[in-house]
């Protein structure tokens, strides 16, 4: 096992640390604060390739592996984590399309994606399905050449803004195998858009509901056969679980190093908070968990590259873990700021609003668990899990 990362990966963190650095942290307060959703940003890390990491080279992306992607999507979610989760969604949209559309609806969608001059919004979560996914009632009816798509799905990202769409959709029986997937225009007749959401946190995103009005989409926008929607949003999931775990790590990253400055310039009763053993034990509790968290992550996101048979598991506990240990880090440094860390002067109140979400996203913390126990009490899940 080699820990350290490549000279490769190493001007990926570097060169997505430097567009944070630059382009995300200065505004993330300002957005947060106006709800605004930077277009003109986002279509600048297109330039940097963060629109399309892990899609295909053949449609324009740099097709890196899901670990180089975490790495990179790290280094974002600390100048914005807002920002930078959106980006996490948009690379699953254009990878989903590239990885099981056919070639020539890839063709049509993904290029602009990885330039950024169209965005995606992935569509699973509806009112009545959030966790229990596979209970959906959006219904796709073919009729002739198109599927007439009705129902509605909520607590969309990007939703109102974004020019395309992936949508579930239920072309069969109940359960997961009567669930199709399909690539809709944003703006196709039909599609309409509840208001934006007021949130705790991401607010530099839209979050809105779609509505689906005898919706007409052509068949060839079926990604994969009939049927196949559920196993493609689940392999999304997986890779979408490390995404918002890493963001989780950034955001936590960014705001132990707040937490680092502060206790060495603060002073209290003539003496650096950081001379304070309490201080001190509770900053090496953060970086240790910190470290704990990324790790996991990365372990995650290797599985996943290397198509393990328990790769879904791992992915379950990294986003468990790591949003969890995450949030507690975030709010460990608004402690130690004290007053100051609930004033919006300072980012670490919006550090723990913008995380708070990272545990229910993407399935919930309790679903992960579930997850995992059942790997665990499956004949022979122990040995694959060592």
């Amino acid at each position: 096992m080699d820990f350290a990362l490549s000279e490769d990966q190493l001007a990926f963190q570097q060169s997505a640390r430097d567009f944070a650095e630059r382009e995300l942290a200065p505004l993330a307060a300002e957005w947060d604060a106006e709800s605004i959703f930077p277009l003109d940003v986002i279509r600048k890390s297109g330039d940097m390739g963060f629109l399309g990491l892990y899609t295909p080279e053949a449609y324009g992306g740099l097709g890196l592996s899901r670990l180089d992607s975490a790495i990179v999507f790290e280094e974002l979610a600390a100048g914005c984590t807002s920002t930078a989760a959106y980006l996490t969604i948009h690379n699953m949209v254009s990878w989903m399309i590239a990885s099981f559309g056919s070639q020539q609806l890839a063709e049509q969608w993904v290029p602009k994606m990885v330039t950024g001059e169209v965005l995606g919004s992935y569509c699973l979560t509806e009112p009545g399905a959030g966790s229990d996914a596979a209970s959906l009632k959006t219904r796709a009816e073919k009729k002739g050449e198109v599927y007439v798509l009705n129902g509605g799905k909520m607590f969309i990202s990007g939703a109102g803004s974004t020019q395309v769409l992936v949508v579930m959709a239920r072309t069969g029986g109940p359960g997961p195998k009567g669930i199709s997937a399909f690539v809709v225009p944003a703006d196709a007749p039909g599609v309409s858009y509840g208001k934006k959401e007021k949130k705790m946190g991401w607010n530099s995103q839209p979050t809105r509901a779609i509505t689906f009005d005898n919706v007409e989409i052509p068949v060839a926008n079926r990604l994969g056969e009939e049927g196949q929607g559920f196993a493609f949003a689940m392999k999304g999931l997986d890779g979408g679980r490390i995404n918002i775990a890493t963001c989780a790590v950034g955001t936590a990253q960014a705001a132990l190093n707040a937490a680092q400055r502060y206790v060495q310039e603060r002073q209290q009763f003539g003496h650096p908070l950081a001379e304070l053993q309490t201080v001190q034990f509770r900053l090496a509790d953060m970086l240790t968990e910190l470290v704990a968290a990324r790790q996991m992550v990365r372990l995650a996101a290797w599985k996943l590259d290397s198509a393990s048979a328990d790769a879904t598991a791992y992915c379950a506990m990294a986003k468990r873990l790591a949003t969890d240990l995450s949030f507690n880090i975030a709010n460990n440094a608004l402690q130690l700021f004290g007053g100051y860390g609930y004033l919006q002067d300072f980012p670490l109140e919006r550090h723990v609003r913008d995380l708070r979400v990272h545990q229910i996203l993407e399935g919930t913390n309790e679903v992960m668990r579930m997850i995992v126990a059942r790997k665990l009490l499956q004949d022979g899940a122990l040995e694959t899990l060592r």
